[in-house]
């Protein structure tokens, strides 16, 4: 009798358990991102998204307007939705219903942008163990602000893509946070909040070591037949060198969170590979505008600084390892990204540290950048010069540049790191002079000159400045 009454009770438990179960999986649930104290962009149809019981209408209601939201969730239990944001305030609630109730709270309305790339954009505040972020304590010291909020994606190496990443949270700016977040990002985040004077929402999607083609999907890298793509459903033990594993742990499942735009800060694990890079990144950039389907939204990012990567060379070392091309291919990539920018570093660079440890310069550069270009403040200068043309004429090239509205500069001293080659394609130093903006280059030794280059070194601090206090990017006229 007792067994019996044992086994009726075991038996009705299991039932509840099932019930319980069954009750629970048809809640709605959404993406860790979407949570208390996060940000939405301003003046837009943001995106919010989750999952509920298949056929469900999920209901969404927005606390700025009281407008309510009905979103039709899939077979597969998928919906998605879009809401009209006001200009930039808060605090806000959005309340999400069907089956059960998530009420997000301490919602801002305002600037977001997307963070992005390997180990100097991860770089956090306090710095790598051994390695500084110049004057890092006094601005963690000083970072409580509760409208600058910031969001982590963690690590994920997947080799299919994700409905999700793995759980983090929105978070106020305030020391013990910010002490761990992106010091790139951080950075840059706080310019544009002393100058917007609205909410800032930063989203750091980055990790340390990666190649461009982890950042990208499989069907995109379908014109890149040297990159190693595993197969779906490979058991292979995969990292974050490996192609399309960051995406689809990290990007792919924030793909569709409406943004401003996207800081970039990337390229050194492509070190070696500047042609392939030249299309590559592009390319990357192309499938995330596609994805988040927000058009060419404003994408911005550095060139690499200048650091003696022979030291990381495990193999023979050969021309194209030098650095310089890979900057090159960041500097022609940009004519063939609309709505883009450059942030150049030829003055940050260390000779025996991959991570520069002026991080604030890296942020102001790409905040300024965005506040001239995306947002169209007006009165400074806000480009470093890039390469224009040359105009060979007898033994002397003149070399014109981008975004030097005053001039140059080399702050008087003389001009050293430019080279001059001619048909035979060796390269010798030249002499080179400002002159009304331009700059002219010769050599006794290159009477027919057909090529210049400068700074073309795997590490160099630049010397070429436009007056405003931005350096030249290096470049080089020839392709060979």
């Amino acid at each position: 009798m007792i067994a019996f009454h044992s086994m009726n009770r075991s038996l009705l438990l299991l039932a509840t358990f099932v019930i319980i179960s069954h009750a629970l999986s048809a809640t709605v649930k959404l993406p860790s991102f979407f949570s208390d104290n996060m940000v939405l962009q301003q003046q837009t149809d943001a995106a919010i998204w989750g999952w509920a019981k298949a056929n469900a209408t999920v209901q969404v209601v927005t606390s700025w307007n009281k407008k309510k939201y009905a979103a039709k969730a899939g077979a597969d239990g998928k919906w998605k939705t879009k809401i009209s944001t006001p200009a930039a305030g808060g605090p806000y609630e959005i309340t999400i219903s069907e089956g059960n109730t998530i009420i997000l709270r301490n919602v801002l309305i305002g600037e977001v942008w997307f963070c992005s790339g390997q180990s100097n954009m991860e770089m956090p505040m306090k710095g790598f163990r051994d390695q500084p972020i110049l004057g890092s304590n006094d601005a963690i010291f000083n970072s409580a602000n509760d409208n600058i909020r910031i969001y982590t994606v963690p690590r994920s190496v997947q080799n299919e893509p994700q409905d999700t990443s793995k759980h983090s949270s929105w978070k106020t700016a305030k020391p013990e946070d910010i002490s761990n977040f992106s010091a790139t990002a951080y950075y840059f985040g706080r310019i544009l909040y002393q100058q917007l004077k609205v909410p800032v929402a930063l989203i750091n999607d980055s990790y340390g070591g990666s190649p461009a083609e982890a950042f990208m999907s499989r069907e995109s890298l379908k014109d890149f037949p040297d990159i190693k793509i595993h197969a779906p459903g490979s058991t292979e033990k995969l990292n974050n060198k490996n192609a399309t594993t960051l995406y689809n742990g990290m990007i792919r499942p924030i793909i569709g969170y409406t943004i401003k735009g996207c800081i970039w800060y990337q390229g050194e694990s492509n070190n070696g590979r500047p042609d392939e890079y030249e299309k590559l990144f592009p390319a990357m950039i192309a499938l995330w505008r596609n994805e988040w389907g927000q058009g060419n939204f404003p994408f911005y990012f550095a060139q690499i600084a200048p650091y003696t990567y022979s030291t990381y060379s495990s193999g023979t070392w050969n021309e194209k390892m030098n650095s310089a091309y890979l900057r090159d291919a960041q500097r022609r990539a940009l004519d063939k990204t609309p709505m883009s920018g450059m942030v150049v570093l030829m003055d940050n660079g260390e000779e025996r540290n991959i991570h520069p440890a002026d991080k604030e310069k890296v942020g102001k550069r790409f905040a300024y950048l965005a506040l001239g270009d995306a947002y169209q403040q007006k009165g400074f200068a806000y480009q470093s010069p890039v390469l224009d043309s040359a105009l060979i004429n007898g033994s002397t090239v003149t070399i014109k540049l981008r975004h030097t509205p005053n001039g140059l500069t080399s702050y008087g001293k003389p001009l050293t790191q430019f080279e001059i080659a001619g048909k035979d394609k060796v390269f010798r130093p030249a002499k080179a002079v400002i002159a009304r903006g331009t700059i002219l280059v010769s050599s006794p030794d290159v009477p027919e000159p057909v090529a210049v280059r400068y700074a073309f070194k795997d590490f160099i601090m630049g010397e070429l400045f436009n007056t405003e206090g931005f350096p030249v990017s290096s470049f080089r006229t020839d392709d060979w």
